[in-house]
């Protein structure tokens, strides 16, 4: 079970690997949202999203005769090629199952960091299964993307900076909106944030809002569909075994968005902030914008996540909402 003793465990793996991702803010951005916006920028980060953190946190726990033999994860991308650049630099073999649908340019650059890449069909194939089988086959540790408690431990480290950042901003008190998937960076932020004036809410696309739903319901509820959104990086069947527990006792309610208002946030985000967003890792800016009446306080933070986009997928954000 994460608790603040492996996280802050894991802070100090991670010190030195990682990059202290900056809290950012513009005052055109706050114009829309009607309060003061926040974006911690996670799109900076080695492997372009906060994923680094658990990666290196998981790896870098891992015994010697466990790191020789190697590692495995399922990943639509971005835990993908953090699992891969923490392997490498620490010499270990490493295995990422991905879905052939994933974005050309993760599936390229998980390559690139040395890992093989076994493609699947996430509408018809189970990759739980695939990932379970080849590590019992292998002999590889499965690095789950989010219902992993290291992995859980190093993304609340980026809990613990906000709440250092915020501190100097003299920002007292704020909800904390983060891009949802499985829930392993919401459930760690939500752990680092514990007993603050700062409250986690997981915020999702429309059609894959299973985390809020759960919430609202107080149960796990799935995803009817597991494709169909241009945000790749955080559609999930349904909450984590791990983090909904987490989720269901710490986090504020879920915001969902749509595709277009992520987009929107997309090109807001680099026309403002110079940021590249993906879009998935847009859905907190776009939440934080968007959903005004939704959100209290005067200050809002979102934790932008990641920035692995294609050109194709950009070029089209600031086409449909040019600034």
């Amino acid at each position: 079970m994460t608790d603040l003793a492996m996280i802050r465990a894991a802070a100090a793996r991670l010190h030195g690997h990682v990059r202290r991702t900056p809290l950012l803010s513009s005052p055109f951005l706050d114009q829309i949202a009607g309060r003061r916006v926040w974006v911690k920028a996670e799109c900076l980060q080695h492997t372009g999203s906060f994923k680094a953190r658990g990666g290196w946190a998981a790896v870098s726990a891992l015994a010697p005769e466990a790191l020789a033999r190697g590692v495995i994860a399922y990943s639509s991308g971005n835990h993908a090629q953090g699992v891969a650049l923490a392997a490498a630099r620490h010499g270990a073999p490493c295995v990422i199952v991905m879905p052939a649908d994933a974005p050309r340019l993760k599936i390229a650059n998980t390559r690139a960091l040395g890992a093989e890449v076994v493609l699947y069909d996430r509408a018809t194939e189970d990759r739980d299964a695939i990932g379970s089988g080849l590590a019992a086959a292998r002999g590889l540790s499965l690095i789950k993307p989010f219902d992993d408690a290291q992995v859980i431990a190093g993304q609340a480290t980026c809990g613990l900076e906000i709440a250092q950042q915020a501190t100097a901003e003299a920002i007292e008190k704020a909800d904390v909106l983060v891009c949802c998937g499985g829930g392993g960076l919401t459930a760690g932020i939500a752990l680092a944030l514990e007993g603050t004036g700062f409250r986690a809410r997981p915020c999702e696309p429309e059609g894959f809002d299973d985390t809020a739903r759960s919430l609202a319901l107080g149960v796990p509820q799935r995803n009817a569909r597991l494709t169909g959104s241009i945000c790749d990086a955080i559609i999930t069947p349904e909450p984590g075994k791990l983090t909904f527990p987490i989720l269901r006792r710490l986090c504020g309610p879920g915001l969902v968005v749509s595709d277009d208002q992520a987009l929107h946030a997309m090109a807001l985000a680099f026309s403002r902030l110079k940021l590249v967003l993906e879009p998935g890792g847009a859905v907190a800016l776009a939440a934080a914008l968007f959903l005004p009446d939704q959100i209290s306080g005067p200050d809002v933070i979102a934790v932008a996540t990641g920035g692995n986009v294609d050109a194709a997928t950009f070029a089209t954000a600031l086409s449909r909402f040019p600034v």
